[in-house]
């Protein structure tokens, strides 16, 4: 590691420390030159995949968009806002479980219906009406229908 003030790259680890929450280490650190004293910290960095459109543009996975999507077909239903973090906090496992480094935006869109369906039965018809185009009455009916069976 490189001293911050003097750019020797000989530094020393004094103390070593895990954070409370466990997610980082805090290292302090002495440089071996300039004798100066810097703290370090090291996190895990975890990379969603790229999400492949339809259209074939790839674009990176944000979270934020995830969560609109998610109350956009949510709205005005009962579900807590701890819920809907633990189904953005699912769908985010699944995508880094997959260990894949690009993700169709379907297979995504799949995944937020199947949480949906946990989540709330109108909800999933809402979402699932745009994110499979719904063209008549019909494609409700079937959808509805699916819903009620399970």
């Amino acid at each position: 590691m490189k001293c911050p003030y003097c750019h020797h790259a000989d530094t020393q680890v004094i103390d070593t420390r895990i954070s409370e929450e466990g997610d980082s280490i805090r290292r302090r650190r002495r440089c071996a030159s300039c004798d100066k004293r810097f703290t370090t910290y090291e996190r895990i960095e975890l990379a969603m995949p790229v999400i492949v459109k339809k259209n074939g543009s790839r674009s990176e996975y944000e979270s934020s968009k995830l969560r609109a999507s998610l109350m956009l077909a949510l709205r005005k239903r009962p579900v807590s806002a701890e819920a809907v973090d633990t189904a953005i906090q699912r769908i985010e496992e699944k995508l880094l479980a997959s260990g894949e480094r690009e993700i169709v935006s379907g297979h995504l869109g799949e995944l937020v219906m199947r949480e949906l369906k946990r989540l709330d039965k109108i909800a999933y018809i809402r979402f699932a009406s745009v994110y499979k185009s719904f063209e008549d009455v019909s494609e409700f009916v079937e959808a509805i229908q699916e819903v009620k069976k399970k």
